[in-house]
């Protein structure tokens, strides 16, 4: 079975910035976190997909700082 395009295949990077992401994968200084609106499950409250990350539970976060 294919992998969903909103969900994709574990470890695959998305080719293009989810609305809650803040860089592309594997920029430097960024890494993976969970979704603050959906709390990582992907689903909302409603029990639609998330629109900020798109279903997968995940963003792309800036990390460190200085």
């Amino acid at each position: 079975m294919p992998a969903s395009p909103s969900t994709g295949t574990p470890g695959e990077q998305p080719k293009h910035l989810k609305p809650g992401d803040d860089a592309m994968p594997g920029t430097p200084g960024t890494g993976e976190d969970l979704c603050e609106d959906c709390g990582g499950t992907g689903i909302r409250k409603d029990g639609s997909e998330c629109p900020t990350c798109e279903g997968t539970g995940r963003v792309i976060h800036g990390i460190g700082g200085g």
